[in-house]
């Protein structure tokens, strides 16, 4: 059913103080998980980041592609597996990371950014970040695993997301570095979003994934924890309600706010327009993460 006119007038007049709030803001938005694979999603989200450009805001998007990987890489005969919410990547798997994230999602998506009236620009991570491959791994009595070709950021070039966002583009970002060598390696995407938004003191730090947020039984949606700090994600971590996937998720909010970010803000990008609720309205959605 339509909305009258006078609750669309309303719904603008709503938003208007946080529109004059953020006027010229800096957001970092990690885009991942199934919003990513159903059309009408896609379309509804980067309509959205083009609504934050066009307010005056400064959208940063990060992305992730792990089901495309995982289907590249079962058509390749490669069973995917995963440590610590880390996709484990050999020497085949690096060269399907590379060419899904790079040739595949990220023009994709500058491409519709560009059809929808915004103006973006495509940045591969493996030209600005500077990474080191991860250490072995444990994982509940396993211990001493390899991970392969993935790496943690260890600095970073921002010449080229400075140069988009003075002029008035969106850079898209793939989660990919290169170590001193040269050899390009896989980043986590919620741990490079989170590295790359507190480097550049985001005022807020958006992760559009294919959950509602944090929750304390993720079966039932009545769990929603809405508003965390560090010290209760720790709490979280130490009782196990924060487990597999989601663990690099918070831990790299955890950084970001470390790091001078001012808020994290967790929401489901399956729910229509999600991120102009989170940002826009009095009550918000999804879990927000304080210092």
């Amino acid at each position: 059913m339509a909305q009258s006119p006078t609750l669309r007038a309303e719904a603008l007049i709503e938003a208007l103080p946080f529109i004059q709030k953020f006027r010229g803001a800096l957001f970092v938005i990690k885009y991942g998980g199934s919003a990513m694979e159903d059309e009408n999603v896609v379309e509804r989200f980067l309509k959205d980041v083009v609504f934050l450009e066009a307010v005056g805001i400064n959208p940063v998007l990060i992305h992730g592609g792990g089901k495309a990987i995982t289907s590249r890489m079962r058509d390749a005969g490669l069973k995917p597996k995963f440590v610590n919410g880390l996709r484990v990547t050999d020497a085949q798997s690096i060269g399907i990371v590379e060419d899904v994230l790079d040739n595949l999602i990220n023009p994709d998506i500058v491409r519709q950014l560009n059809a929808f009236g915004g103006q973006a620009v495509g940045v591969h991570g493996k030209s600005f970040l500077k990474g080191k491959k991860l250490p072995p791994q444990t994982e509940g009595k396993a211990t001493g695993i390899d991970l392969g070709f993935v790496g943690e950021v260890l600095d970073m070039d921002l010449a080229a997301i400075q140069k988009a966002v003075t002029e008035e583009k969106v850079p898209v970002i793939s989660p990919l570095a290169r170590d001193e060598d040269g050899v390009v390696l896989n980043i986590n995407a919620d741990i490079a979003a989170g590295t790359i938004a507190g480097r550049l003191r985001a005022a807020k730090f958006i992760y559009l994934s294919d959950v509602p947020g944090i929750m304390r039984d993720p079966t039932d949606k009545e769990s929603l924890i809405p508003s965390v700090n560090r010290e209760k994600i720790e709490q979280l971590l130490e009782e196990e309600i924060i487990t597999g996937g989601m663990i690099p998720k918070v831990e790299s909010a955890v950084h970001a706010l470390q790091q001078g970010v001012s808020k994290v803000h967790f929401i489901d990008g399956r729910t229509p327009h999600s991120l102009l609720l989170e940002i826009f309205t009095n009550t918000g959605i999804g879990t927000e993460i304080i210092a």
